[in-house]
C-alpha cells in the first residue's frame, strides 16, 4: 500500500476570504508605494532622500496621534480630543521647558493621560457616547490652550529639548526613529499581548468579549489613556521642533488620524485593523501634502479634497470587502 498522502482540496470560499483579508489589511501599503512611484516620475526631486525624510518627519506628529486613534477605533470608539490635546501639549511643554527636558515631556504626557482617564471614565461609568465626551474635551482643551498661551508661547532657549526633535542619530532623524519605534511597539502590543487581543475582542463584539472574561471597562479606559498620552507626546515633540507652544497646533488631527486609520484598513465599526496599515495611511496623507507642495500652484484646499477622496474611496472599498468576507 502506497504511503502517498493526498492533500485536501482547498475550499474556494476560504481562499477568497484570505485574499479579501489580505487586501483589507495590506491594500494601503500598495497604494502608498504606487502613489510614491507616480510622484517620483512626475517630480524628480520627490524620491530624493532629503524630501523623503521631510515627508516622514512632517508626518511623525500625526503618526503618533494615529497610533492611539487606531487603538480606539479598533475598539469601536472615537477620540476627537486628540487634536486639541496636541495644541495644549505644545503649550504645556513650552511652559515646562525651562525646568528641563524631563519636565517638558512629562507635563503634556501627564495631561494627556489625565484627559484620557476622564474621557474613559465618562464613557464607561456614565455610559456617555464617545463622540459627545471627546467632542466636549476637544472644545475644553482648545479653550484652555488659548487661555494659557494666547496664539503662541516662545521657548527662549530650547537646549536639549529642541535637539531631541531637530537632531539626528547615525544619519536618521530623531523624529523618524521615534515614529518607527513607536509603531513597532504598538504593533507588538496590538498583536502579541492580552491587551491587544482584548481591544480586538471589544471592537468585534463587546458583549461576547465580556462573556469571555475580558475586563471591558478597564480596557476601554486604558485605551483612551494611551490615546491621550500619545497626543501629549506629539505635542511635546512639536513644541521641541518649533521651539514654541501654539494653541492652534494639532487642529484637524482628530479627523486626519481617523482618516489615516480608515485608509489603512481599520474598520469604523471596530474589530479590524493593523498598525502597519495605519502607518501607511499616515504616510499616504503625507505624500499627498508633499505632492501639492511640489506642484506649488495649488492651494492647501486641494490637500483636503484629495484626502477626502482617498477616505471616501477607502470606506467604499472596506464596505465591499466586509460584505465579501461575510458572504
Amino acid at each position: 500500500m502506497s504511503g502517498v498522502v493526498v492533500a485536501p482540496a482547498r475550499n474556494p470560499g476560504e481562499t477568497r476570504q484570505r485574499m479579501v483579508a489580505l487586501v483589507q489589511s495590506r491594500g494601503a501599503i500598495v497604494v502608498l508605494v504606487v502613489a510614491a512611484l507616480a510622484a517620483g516620475l512626475a517630480f524628480p526631486s520627490f524620491l530624493r532622500p532629503g524630501n523623503v525624510n521631510d515627508i516622514i518627519i512632517a508626518a511623525s506628529f500625526l503618526g503618533l496621534v494615529a497610533i492611539g486613534q487606531t487603538l480606539v477605533v479598533i475598539m469601536g470608539g472615537f477620540d476627537l480630543s486628540v487634536g486639541s490635546m496636541v495644541g495644549l501639549g505644545t503649550v504645556l511643554a513650552a511652559y515646562a521647558a525651562p525646568y528641563g527636558v524631563v519636565a517638558a515631556f512629562a507635563a503634556p504626557m501627564a495631561a494627556g493621560l489625565l484627559v484620557g482617564l476622564i474621557d474613559g471614565l465618562l464613557i464607561v461609568k456614565a455610559r456617555m457616547a464617545p463622540f459627545i465626551v471627546t467632542l466636549a474635551a476637544l472644545l475644553a482643551l482648545k479653550g484652555l490652550a488659548v487661555m494659557l498661551a494666547g496664539e503662541s508661547l516662545v521657548i527662549a532657549d530650547p537646549g536639549w529639548f529642541g535637539r531631541i526633535a531637530n537632531g539626528q542619530w547615525l544619519g536618521v532623524g530623531n523624529l523618524m526613529a521615534i515614529l518607527f519605534v513607536a509603531y513597532g511597539i504598538a504593533a507588538l502590543v496590538l498583536n502579541r499581548t492580552r491587551f491587544g487581543a482584548a481591544v480586538f475582542a471589544i471592537g468585534g463584539n463587546e458583549e461576547a468579549a465580556r462573556m469571555l472574561g475580558v475586563r471591558v471597562e478597564r480596557v476601554k479606559i486604558a485605551t483612551y489613556c494611551v490615546s491621550g498620552t500619545l497626543a501629549g507626546l506629539a505635542g511635546a515633540l512639536l513644541a521641541a521642533r518649533l521651539s514654541s507652544g501654539l494653541s492652534s497646533a494639532g487642529t484637524g488631527y482628530e479627523l486626519q488620524s481617523i482618516a489615516a486609520a480608515v485608509i489603512g484598513g481599520v474598520l469604523l465599526t471596530g474589530g479590524v485593523g493593523t498598525m502597519l496599515g495605519a502607518l501607511s495611511g499616515v504616510l499616504l496623507l503625507g505624500v499627498i501634502e508633499n505632492v501639492i507642495n511640489q506642484i506649488g500652484s495649488l492651494s492647501a484646499a486641494y490637500q483636503g479634497l484629495a484626502s477626502g477622496a482617498f477616505l471616501l474611496l477607502a470606506v467604499i472599498v472596506q464596505s465591499g470587502l466586509t460584505r465579501q468576507r461575510a458572504g
